[in-house]
């Protein structure tokens, strides 16, 4: 999948577009819920998601996002980023609508992710708080 924004923002879901590298720095250096992540993680985690990427108009990637899903119940939006120089310009809200409809055809009955600081962009697309977060539980959290 492919869509232009009316600015030239490009959003892709073709792997062979990934600046893997890229994605890595990011994620290990600037996101707080990420660093330190490894290359090698990083690598495993993009073949085993659905990914999405925006490209600036004159081509090199400023966002990224991944989707951990099985295409049927359930999906876990992940790794959220856009370079800060491009912040600001709606590209995570895109982002995430794009996201949303990208999965729609699957009937996925859950989409969930986590956020310290971005709950207004997440709401943007349709995200509300658990109404039941006594529900969940996790294994081997970490603190």
């Amino acid at each position: 999948m492919t869509t232009t924004r009316e600015d030239g923002y490009e959003l892709s879901t073709d792997p062979a577009r990934l600046d893997v590298g890229l994605v890595h720095h990011w994620l290990s250096t600037d996101a707080y819920w990420a660093l330190g992540r490894s290359k090698d993680t990083v690598e495993q985690s993009i073949r085993s998601s659905l990914n999405f990427a925006v490209h600036h108009a004159s081509g090199p990637q400023v966002a990224y996002a991944r989707v951990v899903t099985d295409r049927a119940t359930f999906a876990w939006l992940c790794d959220v980023y856009v370079a800060p120089a491009h912040r600001g310009k709606g590209l995570g809200t895109w982002m995430v609508g794009a996201v949303r409809d990208h999965l729609a055809p699957y009937r996925v009955k859950r989409v969930l992710l986590s956020t310290l600081d971005a709950h207004e962009i997440y709401a943007k697309a349709g995200f509300t708080p658990l109404p039941n977060p006594e529900q969940l539980m996790i294994l081997n959290p970490q603190t």
